[in-house]
């Protein structure tokens, strides 16, 4: 069922209507349903059930709230990082070290060390060069840092190109051609153990055809690895399976669609797979929750303004992604209708010419599927405040991060004593 559903009238999160969260927490705020995640996580778990002992290690920069995290956690999920921050986050909510793969193009060596020191499953390398700092960190810290490397298939993931991650021009990996050269270059290092392969290429997947291709290269990959007498024992296939963002577009495959594809491929090659599902977890978990300030003539269709903006929600200016937008009490009437935020940039718009629910300034209204790269990408843009987040559990809720202060924003600023202040 929907977690986010009509009950007399009203949009409700669960049981409780929003109606009353914006009433005692103020607008905009995201508002995430923990029968959403858990119910997503489950499907996932069914459906990879059959690999073996999987790891479905959350990634992490699709929701990094603690809460989540921690509802995640309890699920048995672990945590796909790629910084620093992240993995602390992870550890702080509870997830096992050895749950958490460190991903990410860029790892500096005090993230490394931090890794290090605290465990982890895997560190997913994206080049020679990181291969030899890790090594050297390793060295420096009396660790053995578990590897593989990221590989580039050179698959196109059919996504936004800015969430394609697998092309030969793309920043991640390394190319699949390179490969064999760079584990015998990684064999020959000291304080690294070799473990397994990755792959991620891309975002918001809408059909298996390019995973598959690039699974079956990876396969490929290892069969011609372990002859050349290296030991692998894991094999990443990242994430990447996106949601029904528009209903009026064809549906994504199913967790079961995507286990029945990874147990074709991968079923044979004898490795623990490891998963870094994201917004399938949490991206329809979530709304943002918004006021009307008011509704503004239009030389074709009025405008609606919201005091949410490109600040809070980037996807729609980023990606001109698509986010259904609906009234929290619908009026049974419709209106064409361009809904926009209050900030001082023509690209802070969320939906042109669209068929709404008729609003007028005060209404409440939603924009959904906001519960993965969302709040996370939240800026303070027009020194407007970071929106609170709040989770709701059957009938309970708690608002899960503060509502940002501007006072607190003024204050980090410190002016220099040559000012006269």
């Amino acid at each position: 069922m929907d977690p986010f559903h009509l009950q007399s009238g009203a949009i409700h999160c669960e049981d409780v209507p929003l109606e009353r969260i914006a009433r005692e927490v103020g607008t905009p705020v995201y508002v995430y349903s923990t029968a959403g995640m858990r119910a997503q996580a489950k499907a996932l778990k069914a459906a990879l059930a059959p690999l073996g002992d999987p790891l479905i290690a959350f990634a992490v920069k699709a929701n990094p709230n603690a809460a989540v995290l921690a509802t995640l956690a309890a699920e048995g999920l672990g945590a796909d990082v790629v910084s620093g921050g992240e993995y602390r986050r992870a550890r702080a909510a509870g997830i096992a070290a050895e749950k958490i793969v460190f991903s990410g193009v860029g790892k500096t060596g005090e993230e490394m060390a931090l890794a290090l020191n605290g465990g982890l499953c895997q560190f997913n390398l994206e080049s020679v060069a990181e291969a030899e700092m890790l090594s050297q960190v390793a060295v420096s810290t009396g660790r053995t840092a578990p590897v593989g490397f990221r590989v580039n298939p050179d698959v196109a993931a059919g996504s936004h190109a800015k969430i394609s991650t697998g092309a030969a021009h793309n920043k991640f990996g390394i190319s699949i051609e390179d490969a064999a050269w760079a584990y015998a270059r990684a064999r020959a290092l000291p304080g690294l153990e070799i473990r397994g392969v990755a792959v991620h290429i891309g975002s918001q997947l809408t059909s298996l055809a390019p995973l598959e291709a690039a699974f079956a290269k990876v396969g490929a990959l290892i069969r011609l690895l372990r002859a050349d007498g290296h030991d692998i024992s894991t094999a990443d296939l990242g994430g990447g399976l996106g949601i029904a963002y528009d209903p009026a577009a064809p549906p994504p495959p199913s967790p079961a669609d995507y286990g029945a594809m990874v147990g074709r491929v991968a079923g044979d090659w004898g490795c623990r797979l490891i998963f870094e599902p994201g917004r399938i977890i949490t991206g329809n978990a979530g709304v943002l929750l918004a006021r009307v300030i008011r509704v503004k003539p239009g030389p074709d269709h009025p405008f609606v303004i919201l005091d949410a903006a490109m600040n809070d929600l980037l996807r729609p200016s980023l990606y001109d992604a698509w986010h259904a937008i609906e009234a929290v009490v619908p009026a049974g009437e419709r209106m064409i209708a361009d809904i926009v935020g209050p900030i001082c940039e023509t690209g802070d718009t969320f939906a042109l010419a669209r068929s709404i629910d008729r609003v007028a300034g005060g209404e409440l209204m939603i924009i959904r599927a906001s519960g993965a790269y969302a709040a996370t990408m939240a800026s303070t843009y027009n020194s407007r405040p970071l929106p609170p987040e709040v989770l709701v559990n059957g009938g309970d809720w708690a608002i899960v991060r503060e509502r940002q202060d501007v006072d607190a924003l003024i204050q980090a600023d410190k002016v220099p004593a040559w000012l006269g202040r």
